[in-house]
């Protein structure tokens, strides 16, 4: 799953080349310890010849047209995102990025949960596949997470991880054409598993919030 986050580097160099913009810029604090419920940096395009724009949306999806006693779920599952009834409709239309620099899992250790920060070994941003709904009532729109089984290291500490993509599918997945899932599969890769590494940190991220900073994600 994906449950925390750290995005402290703001960097979108590579989304900018992938979408041949140049004005795509974090109006946002770097955050080392990113929780549900709270404001995220999203990059989206909400119209087929629209610019890819960044927003600050809520961390949980739950559409306008639900029940107002519906779940508001962080992650969806990449297995079944496509013909979910509560997720098909912005699988199709509403994609989204979500720029992270690494996110936490907690492994049982003893008895007891050890957070564990994943990131990238060259120290690139990733971008996680996501979904937007409208929330209605003036609210900003609600993200959800995909997540997908875990490759490589990322087993060690949990048996899914969000589904960050490779720079070629960057344009792809936050193009409104793509709408059969066949032909999103024909054009989305995740990263290489290889690219992933993990390492133990302090249980101060266990607090929700930003608390720590950068020393959140210093290795003990």
């Amino acid at each position: 799953m994906c449950g925390r986050f750290a995005f402290h580097s703001l960097d979108l160099s590579t989304l900018a080349k992938a979408v041949h913009q140049h004005d795509l810029f974090v109006d946002a604090e770097p955050r080392y310890n990113v929780p549900p419920g709270t404001l995220i940096s999203v990059a989206r395009r909400v119209a087929a010849e629209a610019p890819v724009t960044i927003e600050q949306l809520w961390w949980g999806y739950q559409p306008y047209w639900a029940d107002a006693k519906a779940p508001q779920p962080i992650n969806a599952k990449a297995e079944t995102i496509a013909t979910s009834h509560y997720f098909a409709p912005a699988f199709k239309r509403h994609r989204c990025l979500i720029p992270v620099d690494g996110w936490y899992e907690w492994l049982n250790v003893d008895g007891r949960k050890q957070p564990h920060y994943l990131t990238r070994v060259d120290n690139q941003t990733l971008y996680l596949a996501g979904v937007w709904t409208e929330r209605g009532d003036d609210k900003p729109p609600g993200v959800a997470i995909i997540t997908e089984p875990a490759r490589g290291t990322a087993r060690e500490v949990h048996d899914r991880m969000p589904l960050a993509l490779d720079d070629d599918s960057l344009e792809p997945w936050l193009d409104p054409h793509f709408t059969e899932r066949e032909a999103i599969r024909g054009v989305i890769r995740h990263i290489g598993a290889e690219l992933i590494q993990h390492w133990t940190v302090s249980t101060a991220v266990n607090r929700p919030g930003d608390n720590g900073g950068p020393a959140l994600i210093d290795p003990l």
